[in-house]
């Protein structure tokens, strides 16, 4: 067990803000809401939050500078007459060292997960500033002190990376996507508004079952796929109108259907060819009744001309 000290990288002199200030930083590293999947950030973590829990209580710290207990919280001191199960059966001396701690009452009302209550929000650390996920202090006990003795926790599943192919009408239609997945499932897909292209759309408890039934986490890819007149390029929403020649030639109100509404493009006689309207809030959902730009790109139509008319524009044209 390393030293708590050099757990949070401060001198045994530093002051308790500093140590406070040292395992803020460390617990907003390392937190497994900010590194999922990462083995070696949750050691990290549940390192820094042990030591807090040492050195970060006034009580505690003094009993562990003047060697009373160890890095873990454990009693280096034994009852008068020494301990009268050690050299037995194993697993009595530990729990006679147990129950020693559960008495010695030290470091009453402090707790690490106080700190990372405050520093996400005021919620618990499964919940707070990192938008959820696994409770690093899930399987651990409270002690007298604030102490949490590691428990054991059934290992979860393994986690499933798919692809998730969605089109832009059904990000429009604000609408559950069913996906099914490589073991037979079929799970229904929230789209989160303001969804990008290639981002990893989490579903907790959708990944393989483990051992002992718990699964681990779906983490679905989003693809983007055009659909009718819309694309998306770079996040804004672009959609393809066809403007009749009658109207290029004369100009007029052109009626457009946009996602958030129909509106009038005003256009000016002999528009020229290419000619794009960008208009603001009128694109893709963003959240909270918010939307993204909306590109319009015109091109010009021949459909409503007869033959006759045909032919005199090929004519005009050929001069």
């Amino acid at each position: 067990m390393r030293d708590p000290y050099a757990v949070l990288g401060v001198d045994k002199t530093a002051s308790a803000d500093a140590i406070k200030s040292a395992f803020r930083k460390l617990a907003k590293k390392y937190h497994p809401d900010a590194n999922p999947d990462n083995a070696k950030a949750k050691e990290r973590f549940a390192a820094a939050s042990l030591a807090y829990e040492i050195i970060g209580d006034e009580e505690k710290r003094k009993r562990f500078d003047h060697g009373e207990i160890d890095a873990a919280g454990n009693e280096r001191a034994t009852y008068p007459g020494g301990n009268p199960f050690a050299n037995h059966e194993p697993g009595f001396d530990d729990l006679f060292r147990r129950h020693q701690r559960s008495g010695a009452g030290a470091g009453q009302g402090f707790d690490a997960e106080d700190v990372l209550r405050t520093m996400f929000g005021g919620a618990s650390p499964m919940g707070g500033g990192f938008g959820g996920g696994n409770d690093p202090f899930e399987g651990r006990s409270r002690g007298p002190g604030g102490f949490r003795a590691q428990q054991g926790k059934p290992a979860a599943g393994k986690d499933i990376k798919v692809k998730l192919s969605i089109t832009i009408d059904q990000i429009l239609a604000d609408e559950k996507v069913k996906l099914a997945l490589p073991d037979g499932r079929t799970v229904a897909v929230k789209i989160p508004a303001g969804v990008k292209e290639g981002q990893i759309i989490r579903l907790s408890g959708q990944g393989e079952a483990g051992p002992a039934g718990h699964r681990g986490n779906l983490l679905a890819e989003v693809t983007i796929r055009p659909s009718g007149a819309y694309r998306v390029e770079q996040g804004v929403l672009v959609m393809d109108v066809d403007v009749p020649f009658k109207l290029v030639a004369e100009g007029g109100k052109l009626p457009v259907a946009t996602p958030t509404g129909k509106i009038a493009l005003k256009i000016e006689p002999w528009l020229s060819a290419g000619r794009s309207f960008r208009m603001k809030g009128r694109g893709l959902p963003l959240g909270s009744g918010n939307h993204g730009d909306l590109r319009v790109d015109l091109a010009v139509s021949l459909d409503d001309l007869t033959p006759a008319q045909r032919e005199a524009v090929s004519e005009i044209l050929a001069k």
